[in-house]
């Protein structure tokens, strides 16, 4: 895939299972580290491996055409159930850097989209016309998501997809939600001098709280 924040080239696969859940996506088993590393071979483990632990080799993600693929046209509803961001994780550790369906569970949506990775929303039939034109060939689908315009193509179909302003801006200027309100540092600071100022009682409270305690048990 390449990106340069308002257009992305991918080369997509097909997993149509509609109501695939954050469980599938990262089961919990792979959920045992304290911070975001390894979550890759987690990655629809129990789609991707049978019961032995041995790749099965009628998974799409499985078959030697679609190594390397980056984009995910799913089914409706995708990454619905529980809120685990891991999900998001293990797909871009995976190599994902974008998923296409026509809906997505809600708590998935906003965890993809605040640590970029992107979610193209289309209209149902329009999903369905490039899993159409996924399946009539023997590899991935060559994709290009365009972010400025809201717009997915592949060499037969385009379609307009929603994304809201603010996420639009954040893929547009390469910000995840951190970087969103760092670019705020000026009025977030301007407010809490505002604060301070009218309630000096309450800046660093904690810090001399801390202090009042240690002064008084002699730690």
């Amino acid at each position: 895939m390449t990106t340069d924040n308002a257009i992305v080239r991918g080369r997509a696969a097909v997993l149509a299972t509609p109501n695939l859940d954050t469980d599938q996506i990262m089961p919990k088993q792979f959920l045992r580290g304290i911070d975001k590393s390894g979550l890759a071979p987690g990655l629809l483990y129990d789609l991707r491996f049978d019961g032995a632990g041995q790749p099965r080799a009628d998974f799409v993600l499985n078959q030697p055409a679609f190594a390397g693929v980056d984009v995910l046209i799913a089914g409706a509803n995708y990454g619905c159930g529980s809120s685990r961001e891991h999900a998001v994780w293990g797909m871009q550790q995976y190599g994902f850097k974008a998923v296409v369906a026509s809906s997505f569970g809600e708590i998935f949506y906003s965890n993809a989209l605040n640590n970029r990775l992107l979610l193209a929303m289309l209209a149902e039939d329009d999903v369905q016309a490039f899993v159409a034109e996924a399946a009539a060939q023997p590899g991935p689908l060559a994709l290009t998501i365009d972010v400025q315009r809201r717009v997915v193509r592949s060499p037969g179909c385009s379609a307009g997809f929603v994304l809201s302003d603010r996420h639009q801006r954040m893929f547009l200027e390469g910000l995840d939600v951190i970087g969103v309100s760092l670019s705020h540092a000026d009025q977030i600071r301007a407010f809490a001098d505002q604060h301070w100022a009218a309630q000096p009682w309450v800046k660093d409270v904690a810090r001399r709280t801390r202090e009042r305690l240690s002064a008084a048990t002699g730690g």
